[in-house]
């Protein structure tokens, strides 16, 4: 399965560059860069890892209960679409 654009998606709406998650999970820049286009393979302890740093562990429990990975990025553009219009209207 390819979760490379949920780990991307993550880390931005975090607001982390990939040195900065890098840092954080004591991984290679270039490491982060591979796991986000899905050229390394994500172990466990790195998807706990990156969901609980970008804070949303949630996710994270969701991939590995086997929630589609696409309906979880389109409940996730959702409801970050909704927040942003409660806020502004």
């Amino acid at each position: 399965m390819m979760y490379g654009p949920l780990l991307k998606e993550a880390r931005l709406k975090a607001g982390l560059s990939q040195e900065e998650m890098a840092e954080k999970l004591h991984l290679s820049r270039s490491n982060v860069s591979r796991l986000e286009n899905n050229y390394l393979a994500l172990k466990v302890r790195d998807l706990v890892d990156w969901f609980q740093v970008t804070g949303a562990p949630e996710i994270a429990a969701a991939i590995i209960c086997g929630v589609d990975v696409a309906a979880v990025m389109q409940i996730i553009s959702t409801v970050s679409t909704m927040v942003v219009w409660a806020l502004f209207t």
